[in-house]
């Protein structure tokens, strides 16, 4: 899987430069060894986004193509134009390629950011070799990143989940509840899993049978960055994994190529991120006004080892955080039962 995935963005990657200008290869090129092909496409995208954003908002550049940009136009950007892009790129529209459709964007403080991050490393991969002589980003202030609140579920939303993943059959009929009887055992393991172990969404689309150890309770995952790591997880993971295999797994005939997928779509392939992130939603939404991601449900899992271990180190290296302050900004804030115990501390009058 991690194969088959690395090839098509790969490929992908090499469709998003063919429609950029000639010198943006030497910059992917350069930073192939240190990036995964995802995060290369991510910066593809945005560094194609700014020579749009030239083309249709800088009248120099108006007769232009992105193809026919040079080098040295990056030169001829003052930072005031970088400022007009990230207010550009807060709201502005777009035209599917495809379908022609036009739609409207919006960027959050952390789209601006990676967008604006992207810009930085691209222009500084040729301000640094001395191919162009001015580098405006670095007089162009950062967006700013406020710090949000982790969004998990509460202990009792966790078991209200999985209760109503287990019994929601009752309170459907027809077709949906056809679909329900069918993919009940894989939601649930699915889940269970992503609740039990902290996973990532694209960590578990790329199990295969042979990752899971029953005889130590460990699924091998393989981490970004292409690290791979076991990862335990204890008896309701394991009771939901063997009752998935033993009846939904075990009576599906995967389609050729996917036979040593762990996690099958009801189209018999591996099953995609998007589907989980459905179905997450899908079940989430019945339990809870929070908006429950499969991202969500891992912070739900670093919350809780937290809350019961105290120990930050065992949180990231279970997470897969490679910088454990990551971890700290997160999930080493006071809480919430902590800060709901301080509105009674300070006292207004003497009783």
């Amino acid at each position: 899987y991690q194969e088959e995935t690395y090839i098509d963005n790969t490929i992908r990657l090499r469709g998003v430069l063919n429609t950029m200008p000639d010198f943006a290869r030497d910059y992917f090129r350069a930073i192939e060894p240190t990036t995964s092909p995802k995060t290369r496409i991510s910066y593809a995208y945005d560094i194609r986004l700014f020579f749009q954003f030239l083309i249709e908002e800088n009248p120099v550049y108006k007769r232009h193509s992105i193809k026919d940009f040079q080098v040295q136009d990056l030169e001829a950007i003052q930072p005031v134009d970088i400022e007009e892009y990230l207010e550009y790129l807060k709201v502005y529209d777009t035209t599917d390629v495809h379908t022609k459709e036009t739609k409207q964007v919006t960027n959050s403080e952390r789209g601006l950011f990676r967008k604006m991050s992207a810009l930085r490393s691209f222009y500084n991969y040729f301000f640094k070799r001395q191919i162009i002589q001015k580098n405006p980003t670095l007089f162009v202030d950062m967006p700013k990143l406020h710090d949000k609140a982790i969004i998990h579920l509460d202990t009792d939303e966790v078991a209200k989940l999985l209760d109503y993943v287990e019994s929601c059959g009752s309170k459907l009929t027809g077709q949906a509840l056809s679909y329900y009887n069918k993919t009940k055992e894989r939601d649930i393991a699915i889940i269970t899993l992503l609740l039990g172990t902290g996973i990532r969404v694209s960590e578990l689309v790329g199990l295969d049978l042979s990752d899971v150890d029953f005889n130590n309770n460990g699924v091998m995952v393989t981490r970004k960055g292409g690290s791979q790591m076991v990862v335990y997880f204890g008896e309701e993971v394991e009771k939901a994994l063997r009752n998935y295999l033993e009846t939904y797994r075990k009576a599906v005939t995967p389609l050729a190529g996917y036979e040593n997928a762990l996690f099958l779509s009801t189209q018999r392939r591996r099953i995609g991120v998007q589907a989980v992130e459905n179905m997450v939603k899908k079940y989430a939404s019945q339990i809870t006004n929070k908006r429950i991601t499969p991202h969500k449900l891992r912070s739900t899992y670093g919350t809780a080892l937290y809350k019961e271990t105290g120990d930050i180190y065992l949180v990231a290296d279970v997470l897969g955080h490679k910088d454990v302050n990551t971890t700290k900004k997160h999930y080493a804030a006071i809480d919430e039962d902590r800060r709901r115990s301080a509105a009674n501390v300070v006292k207004l009058r003497e009783p």
